[in-house]
């Protein structure tokens, strides 16, 4: 392959620059379409995904994404080695698809990994670099490393494969926990349709998957049924304990506060919200259990008491 290697670097930090600002827009989970729809470079438009998990959009010679389908557990991403381990196109070792990630790692080329969360929403991520090619498996072993390290000078095989194991294991950490919460923050969201339990703000940008039995408690599992959609008020009071979900699902709102006077904000956004239900997913199986709610409610009663 005649490979002009400035003409592929320049369309592939124009990718990342695009997805930085999207990033900046819609947080890291993005939308299909938006990938889809891609970004302009010279006059031609460059969508960041394609219809198979491999990518290549049609003014470049090699590869920009991989991507990865919702589908099983999320832990199942990342190895144990801190490694991706990114299934081949097929099992023909010599299709264009793994011909060209193989070509990707022969040249160190940074790539970037769409993580499907839910259907039609991905976590991305880069730069991500091919090190590795396991034919007998039909497997690329895939390495995560931070932006500030996708310079625009190529990277060898060997300097990416030599990626400080320091660096790498904290990189790796940090992207378990990205695709652990939004995970969890996407399957919460798409239970409660997109709109915050208590006021029903529809507005995604502006909501959280707030957890009932808090993750850092033993119980605190990351399911749908340990979490609830909040908007980013109702996140803060439900975690200051101004207000609980009672077991029946009730609202209430600290007494303390009922009684306070501070304004509209607060008299019909946290106020006028006492003695009411809570918005509930339509799923029996994703509303939230009884047994979180009684856990957490009894920890909002010792703080009442207190």
């Amino acid at each position: 392959m005649d490979f002009d290697r400035d003409h592929d670097a320049r369309v592939r930090y124009a990718a990342f620059d695009w997805l930085t600002r999207q990033v900046s827009l819609h947080d890291d989970v993005l939308p299909r379409a938006t990938l889809a729809q891609g970004f302009q470079f010279d006059g031609q438009r460059v969508p960041v995904i394609g219809p198979q998990g491999i990518f290549k959009p049609r003014l470049m010679q090699v590869p920009l994404s991989i991507t990865t389908a919702p589908k099983g557990p999320y832990d199942d991403a990342i190895g144990p080695d801190n490694l991706i381990q990114y299934r081949y196109r097929g099992t023909d070792p010599t299709h264009r698809d793994n011909v060209g990630l193989r070509f990707a790692m022969s040249k160190g080329l940074p790539l970037v990994y769409l993580h499907g969360i839910v259907p039609g929403r991905y976590l991305a991520m880069w730069p991500v670099y091919v090190i590795g090619d396991e034919p007998e498996t039909l497997t690329f072993s895939i390495a995560i490393d931070d932006a500030i390290h996708a310079g625009l000078f190529p990277q060898t095989q060997e300097a990416v494969g030599g990626i400080a194991e320091v660096r790498r294991e904290y990189v790796t950490s940090l992207a378990r926990h990205r695709l652990h919460q939004r995970a969890f923050r996407e399957r919460v969201l798409l239970a409660y349709r997109n709109q915050c339990a208590l006021c029903r703000l529809r507005h995604s940008e502006l909501l959280d998957a707030a957890h009932i039995v808090p993750d850092a408690d033993p119980e605190g599992e990351p399911v749908v049924r340990n979490g609830i959609a909040l908007c980013r008020l109702h996140h803060a009071a439900f975690d200051r304990y101004f207000l609980a979900v009672r077991p029946d699902r009730i609202i209430e709102v600290r007494q303390d506060i009922l009684e306070e006077s501070d304004g509209p904000t607060l008299q019909h956004a946290i106020q006028g919200l006492h003695g009411h239900s809570i918005v509930l997913p339509s799923k029996l199986a994703e509303q939230p259990g009884i047994e979180f709610l009684a856990k957490r409610y009894e920890q909002f009663l010792e703080i009442v008491r207190a």
